[in-house]
């Protein structure tokens, strides 16, 4: 089995990249089941109805998301009716929606979950706490686990990879919009890598306009920030899986450049 993570998808062109990209991979590379992270869609910020359906559209199966979850209202009308949409499990008290999904594939119930860091990050409940209390609810129905953490700090992501290594099939970090180099199998079997990057404009910083953010450091004055246009990125990884074992074989990043023509490289 073959599961792809795709990284962060900001705004409009992230979703034409999203979706001009993914059937592409899927058919070429035998990618079983695909994961993106679309809380950055809508404009940059959280989901509208519209974003989330361009994501399934271009072939999501499992949609995660982080900090922005709730920028866009409209995420409240349909975040408790859509089965494989989760947000970071670790939010305090009901709230909306959940942090983890199964998903039914084949013989297979993969499960995903979602959590967010707490270093420069909202102050939400303890994830190395809450990812114990989810693994004993997911192992009781899911033959695949993998995580989604969405965390600001690398050592933060490192320090959940090490905790997990050999009890889950994979971790991927989101959430900083630059893909690391650092993807590998853990000594005890788990695929991990500490941040997938972002699927949108690569002429920006993290997909915001670049005289936006460079107004505000500068100035150390409040812009609104707006998504950039033009060539996109879309950064991924491939996760190998033994049918026989459920453990990850193999972990490959994949980095799609477009230039001005629209041609990846």
């Amino acid at each position: 089995m073959k599961i792809m993570f795709v990284g962060d998808v900001v705004g409009h062109n992230g979703r034409k990249a999203f979706q001009k990209y993914t059937p592409k991979l899927r058919a070429e590379r035998g990618i079983d089941v695909v994961v993106v992270n679309g809380e950055n869609s809508a404009a940059g910020k959280g989901f509208t109805r519209k974003s989330l359906d361009e994501l399934y559209q271009g072939g999501a199966d499992i949609v995660t998301s982080g900090n922005h979850v709730w920028d866009k209202k409209d995420v409240l009308e349909f975040i408790d009716q859509e089965p494989f949409l989760i947000r970071p499990a670790n939010y305090p008290g009901e709230a909306p929606g959940k942090g983890w999904c199964v998903y039914p594939f084949k013989a297979k119930n993969i499960g995903v979950m979602n959590l967010s860091g707490r270093a420069f990050m909202p102050p939400l409940d303890d994830p190395f706490q809450k990812v114990e209390e989810l693994l004993r609810e997911m192992e009781k129905e899911c033959d695949l686990i993998f995580l989604d953490f969405h965390a600001e700090t690398t050592s933060e992501k490192i320090a959940m990879g090490w905790q997990l290594d050999g009890r889950i099939t994979g971790m991927v970090g989101t959430h900083t919009h630059v893909q690391t180099a650092d993807a590998c199998i853990l000594p005890q079997g788990t695929a991990y890598i500490t941040d997938l990057g972002m699927t949108g404009p690569w002429k920006s910083v993290l997909g915001v306009q670049t005289d936006k953010i460079l107004y505000r450091m500068q100035t150390c004055r409040p812009v609104r920030f707006e998504t950039a246009e033009g060539p996109s990125v879309y950064s991924a990884v491939i996760m190998t899986i033994d049918d026989a074992t459920n453990r990850a074989t193999d972990i490959e990043r994949i980095y799609l450049r477009e230039e001005e023509d629209g041609i990846g490289l």
